[in-house]
């Protein structure tokens, strides 16, 4: 399957804190949610990618080409940020027109009719906006260029679960026709278990995994047992632990397999918030 953006090992290195060796792939027609905690380095592998920061090792290449090298590639790829881009005494409307003059595949229909959909209003000012309208509008100006990858650092945050449903069914339209991809960065894990395919988890500016999201969410589960019980486990098997007053609550990989083995626990399906918080508050074996 072709990818349309792959990492490898990127780098990037600050006095308190290093991007380390950061590698994954986005296929066409895929979503993949990017997840961590704050600081983990979610942001700064976007600043990356983007060339909006220097790496200092690895690769990054869209379609099989380098950013820097080619003009059309900013055309295909529509980025939202975490924060609104535009001077906000402007309307609506004017950003559509210096959007106009900054994207040759510029859609001003496509752009109204986005503006109807999110119920913005053309004619006033952004400062008079909600983060949820600012955001939306961003998203707006994103897809109204007709972009093939979308690039999207915390799109969703300030958006009410309503609007959030209605801008993650635009996602999963965008990516239908199997040309187009989108990379997500979001601590609303609930959204990425609606939409990602795949998920790419960074600790501490390490990748830590890079799995289908059916993987996580249909195999992975969490062994709740006393100590006794915790002691028969098989070391191997465990991919990160926490002791929580008398109880233990360990990540597996195979809910099912660990149900036969160890009939004197409970063994509870995983989300992807659970394997989060087991990953980063946890300790791991291996």
């Amino acid at each position: 399957m072709d990818n349309i953006l792959e990492v490898r090992n990127l780098t990037k290195q600050y006095a308190d804190f290093t991007l380390d060796h950061v590698s994954f792939s986005i296929p066409k027609g895929t979503i993949m949610g990017l997840i961590g905690e704050n600081g983990a380095g979610k942001s700064t592998t976007i600043n990356a990618i983007l060339e909006l920061i220097h790496k200092d090792d690895g690769t990054v290449t869209f379609w099989g080409q380098e950013l820097s090298s080619a003009k059309q590639l900013k055309e295909d790829i529509g980025v939202v940020f975490d924060g609104i881009n535009f001077y906000e005494t402007l309307t609506a409307a004017k950003v559509g027109k210096i959007s106009q003059a900054a994207y040759k595949q510029w859609e001003d229909r496509l752009y109204r009719e986005y503006l109807n959909r999110f119920q913005l209003p053309a004619d006033k000012e952004i400062k008079t906006f909600s983060k949820g309208m600012k955001m939306k509008l961003c998203i707006a100006v994103a897809l109204s260029h007709r972009p093939k990858l979308l690039i999207l650092d915390e799109a969703t945050s300030g958006l009410d679960p309503v609007m959030r449903d209605d801008i993650l069914d635009v996602f999963l339209e965008f990516v239908q026709d199997e040309e187009h991809s989108i990379l997500i960065s979001s601590h609303i894990t609930t959204d990425l278990e609606k939409v990602a395919d795949s998920i790419t988890f960074i600790h501490q500016g390490k990748v830590l995994f890079c799995k289908a999201k059916d993987e996580l969410l249909y195999q992975y589960g969490i062994i709740r047992c006393g100590a006794a019980a915790f002691d028969e486990i098989d070391k191997s098997e465990i991919l990160a632990y926490r002791k929580e007053d008398y109880q233990w609550n360990v990540l597996v990989a195979d809910k099912e397999k660990a149900r036969r083995r160890y009939k004197n626990a409970v063994v509870d399906d995983a989300a992807i918030d659970d394997i989060l918080l087991l990953y980063v508050k946890g300790e791991r074996t291996k």
